[in-house]
């Protein structure tokens, strides 16, 4: 049942006064006399290799992770962890040739990389995009689903947890971009000690049901023997669930396109690392990656055990709504549930850090974006750096209250998180294509970025709509395999178009990137962990193929 002791309660409150408190301790002890609009974006040279690597996984993780991807794990099985550790092998390849052309090039917005190297024209519709799938989609997403788990293990209404984490998040964000790194890094600590804790009751209770006792390994054993069919990662054309997870495309189609989009040309997520120097920001990243590692096991195996349980007889209730059909997303609510007083405050301060990391870290993007690629450019080419940074934080305040108010309208989809995964990647292999050619093609032209820019929604709609408008006579793909369609097209677009019309040498010039492969060259610690992760990522995949 959704109640909590008084243990629950101090141990939520202590988790709550640590954050802020420790936030204001930074903001305080970090704050220049005068505060420019860099150091508050992007806590330019501030941010240490640790917190650089928290900040990404905290603003990555958030209730649908929790949610959703245990709900998945129900549900489809190990295979939805593809999304997690393929990240992983997506950030070193992000770290060693993305990473270094924003840097050497002082990028400080994907906006600002655009209009360098096409035009504002691309740049400011591309700005526009951003803007309105942060504040419609990403922010209203994880204010939703976050109101809705935390108010259903927690005695309090769906609204007060929708006003209660977008003021927690305001108070968060406001401090700039060295508040929310260093708070993320005590954010990661909870959410992953709250995260494997869920994960022990999990295996635990499994144990228990099979009369092998409090034995997390006989849990685990116990998974292998009664859903071996939960335990492959590469799914084949007869499972029900290939169209969500379409074989190899996990391993080298709309997964990397999917992944390469989100790690190396997210402001949201790349803003963490531009602040820094090559060396720190690369260690950053690789500690990020070895978290990427850890997810699966406080995300999926809960729902992989709940799986198991609900086949055996247990939560028949609790894992139905309220007409009888099953709904797999209830998995890490009813475990939640289950915790022992104590415990059920570190896992709801868990799921509460998850939560709000992931709001401060888009309100922040949110703010750079208009600030600095908006505001400055078509309001106040003259604002000052004050100026600047009050802009900033007027956004995130205007932006927070606007998801708030159409967070409790997402009610209305059946499926919320599915949704809003599919919307988002109508525009990923678009934008990929757009940097990518634009970072390693020099002949690419203005216009064809452009054309990238405009045609890479039409084509992911043709792409989904075709087979229906056609009664079937146009293949119905798989969402990721629409993906890897749509990103090649636009390639081949944006490629003819500046082969037919081709820049002059002056305009080449004008556009151009520095890039040269002295940027490439990585320190000998990189290689190392870069091999060790690669090293788990094909051991996991050869055990559980």
């Amino acid at each position: 049942m959704n109640t909590l002791q008084s243990a629950d309660y101090i141990v939520f409150l202590i988790y709550f006064v640590i954050v802020t408190s420790y936030g204001m301790y930074i903001y305080r002890s970090k704050k220049n006399a005068t505060t420019s609009s860099n150091d508050y974006f992007l806590a330019e040279g501030s941010l240490t290799w640790w917190a650089i690597g928290a900040s990404l996984i905290a603003s990555n993780i958030s209730a649908e992770h929790f949610i959703g991807m245990s709900g998945s794990g129900f549900a489809i099985g190990l295979a939805i962890a593809s999304y997690e550790w393929m990240s992983a092998a997506t950030l070193i390849v992000v770290a060693m040739f993305i990473l270094p052309v924003y840097l050497k090039n002082k990028i400080f917005t994907m906006p600002q990389f655009l209009a360098k190297r096409y035009n504002g024209t691309v740049s400011t519709i591309m700005a526009i995009i951003w803007l309105l799938i942060y504040v419609f989609v990403n922010l209203t997403s994880i204010i939703y689903l976050g109101a809705l788990a935390i108010s259903s293990i927690a005695p309090v209404s769906f609204q007060f947890c929708v006003i209660a984490l977008s003021l927690f998040s305001i108070i968060v964000t406001l401090g700039g971009m060295k508040v929310i790194g260093y708070t993320d890094m005590f954010q990661v600590i909870v959410l992953i000690l709250g995260g494997l804790v869920t994960t022990y009751l999990a295996l635990t209770l499994l144990s228990e049901q099979f009369g092998y006792g409090k034995d997390i390994l006989k849990g685990l054993s116990v998974i292998a023997d009664e859903a071996p069919g939960h335990l492959h990662m590469i799914l084949d054309k007869s499972n029900p669930h290939y169209a969500e997870l379409p074989g190899m495309s996990v391993l080298v189609g709309g997964m990397l396109i999917n992944n390469l989009a989100y790690w190396g040309c997210n402001q949201y997520i790349v803003q963490r690392a531009l602040g820094a120097d090559l060396k720190t920001a690369r260690k950053g990243i690789l500690f990020a990656a070895f978290l990427k590692l850890l997810v699966p096991i406080i995300a999926v195996l809960p729902g992989i055990a709940m799986y198991v349980m609900h086949q055996n007889g247990m939560f028949q209730h609790e894992m139905v709504d309220a007409t009888g059909v099953l709904k797999p997303d209830h998995a890490y609510p009813t475990l939640m549930n289950l915790l022992p007083a104590g415990l059920k405050g570190v896992a709801l301060a868990a799921l509460t850090a998850a939560i709000v990391a992931s709001l401060a870290g888009k309100a922040n993007s949110i703010s750079t974006i208009f600030s600095l690629d908006i505001y400055k450019k078509y309001f106040n080419r003259e604002a000052s750096e004050k100026k600047l940074v009050l802009t900033g934080r007027g956004s995130v305040v205007v932006c927070m209250i606007i998801a708030a108010v159409v967070a409790p309208q997402l009610k209305s989809l059946d499926q919320a998180y599915q949704f809003i995964q599919e919307y988002v990647g109508f525009f990923s292999p678009g934008v990929l294509a757009i940097f990518l050619l634009g970072m390693f093609w020099k002949k690419t032209t203005p216009a064809a970025g452009l054309a990238g820019a405009l045609f890479t929604v039409p084509i992911a709609a043709v792409l989904k709509f075709l087979p229906m408008w056609t009664n079937g006579a146009f293949p119905d793909y798989p969402f990721l395999d629409r993906m890897t369609i749509s990103f090649f097209a636009i390639v081949l677009l944006m490629v003819t178009i500046s082969l037919l019309k081709p820049s002059s040498e002056e305009q080449q010039k004008s556009h151009n990137i520095e890039v040269d492969t002295a940027m490439f060259k990585v320190s000998s610690e990189f290689i190392i962990g870069s091999f060790i992760i690669s090293g788990i990522l094909v051991a996991l995949y050869t055990v559980f193929w």
